[in-house]
């Protein structure tokens, strides 16, 4: 069993990592365009960066699998995070800001799954899903602090300020890692293999990705629920600010303070429930929860609306927040290969929500749009439901001796 001593890091690496992700993000764009750049460019090279990253999670995931030096997958990410602060603050020039948030989209990918694999490596599958809910809510805990600092030193200081900040919680994170013992982290459990088992080392990462049913089902449902939730608060935003008057700053600050103290919440009781129930019905209850948030976002555009709307999205996202591909794919040894991969399909439907979003709200209003991305997550609900038979052994609680691994459809 692993110490307290030797979980400790890793829960502030969570909250520090948060920081430094939510510290840069959102103001990027504002940045540059005080500098001069159109917001044409400045879309172009965010989606750039987006794109690249999104791209990248699958072969990431299989570098995770494959190296024994795990940390080395986060740290290169916070070096990345203040040497792209660092040029962005020196140049702005289109080819320069385009490579930093290339190089950070990139490395940024490899975050989920090597911390993924950190954690399954200290505290193997039986301690994994406690673990991860903790994580979670030291993950969401950092987003609301990185978001109240960066606009508390960005109103006092300037963006320079704020940059600077996002350097200092990468700094902070590659310490937090490096405070982790190498020797705590067990390579064959981090990646799902397990000592005793038959299934080591016999299951392909193609094979993972095209064979596995219940990771494939995984996949499209959460795509689906993206495609969804990801333009929800932006047009909510839009449709508040535009046809209320409400201050945006406030507006924005309210959304992200709201969503994640909920998540926080919803993610320790995701743990919770998933210990005693599977994981089955943490997520479709997930499901269930955007098409009720699109229900009540078409019906409340006003400016205390935010409240039911970002409870609602902090449902949705903080019961996903358990580690489910690690239960699916247990046994494998393939574990972070597929959370990468599940994460590149999901993160299409996300990067793919804005634009259709964006021309449903265009064409027939923001009360229809808004249901009809809740209706997206029918979908998924659809998958969940229609699949059921073989999802829940997938999903189901971890049995006390290990399983063997997921059978694979030919």
């Amino acid at each position: 069993m692993t110490s307290r001593r030797g979980l400790r890091p890793l829960e502030a690496l969570n909250f520090f990592m948060a920081d430094m992700q939510a510290g840069i993000g959102p103001f990027v764009g504002v940045f540059l365009l005080a500098h001069g750049w159109q917001s044409g460019w400045i879309g172009t090279i965010l989606t750039v960066g987006g794109v690249a990253g999104t791209l990248m999670t699958t072969p990431v995931g299989a570098l995770v699998d494959a190296t024994r030096n795990k940390r080395a997958y986060v740290i290169f990410p916070g070096i990345c995070t203040v040497l792209a602060s660092a040029i962005i603050l020196l140049s702005q020039d289109f080819w320069v800001v385009t490579f930093s948030q290339i190089a950070t989209a990139v490395a940024g990918a490899a975050i989920i799954p090597a911390v993924t694999g950190i954690t399954l490596g200290m505290v193997r599958q039986t301690g994994f899903n406690r673990q991860n809910g903790r994580n979670q809510a030291f993950n969401h805990a950092g987003n609301m602090v990185g978001a109240a600092l960066s606009g508390f030193v960005g109103w006092q200081f300037g963006f320079v300020a704020v940059f600077i900040l996002a350097a200092v919680f990468g700094l902070i994170s590659i310490a937090c890692v490096l405070m982790i013992p190498k020797d705590a982290i067990d390579d064959a459990a981090a990646r799902g293999v397990h000592h005793s088992g038959d299934h080591a080392g016999e299951v392909s990462g193609f094979d993972v990705l095209v064979r596995c049913k219940p990771l494939l089902i995984l996949a499209a449902a959460l795509a689906f629920f993206h495609l969804g939730n990801a333009a929800m608060l932006p047009l909510y935003g839009l449709a508040v600010v535009s046809e209320r008057g409400a201050d945006p700053a406030g507006f924005v600050a309210a959304t992200i303070v709201i969503a994640q103290g909920t998540m926080i919440l919803t993610s320790l009781f995701a743990m919770r429930l998933a210990e005693k129930e599977g994981y089955w019905l943490v997520m479709l209850i997930s499901f269930a929860s955007l098409p009720v948030r699109g229900a009540i976002a078409a019906g409340l555009i006003t400016s205390w609306g935010v409240v039911p709307v970002q409870l609602l999205d902090g449902v949705g996202a903080g019961l996903q927040s358990v580690a489910v591909v690690a239960r699916i794919l247990n046994g494998t040894g393939r574990i972070n290969v597929g959370q990468g991969a599940v994460m590149t399909v999901q993160g299409i439907g996300a990067a793919l929500s804005p634009a259709i979003g964006g021309w449903i709200a265009q064409s027939v209003g923001y009360p229809l749009a808004f249901l009809i991305l809740g209706g997206f997550a029918l979908g998924s609900l659809a998958l969940w439901l229609g699949f059921g038979g073989v999802l829940r052994p997938a999903c189901a609680r971890l049995p006390a001796q290990p399983s063997a691994a997921p059978q694979f459809s030919s």
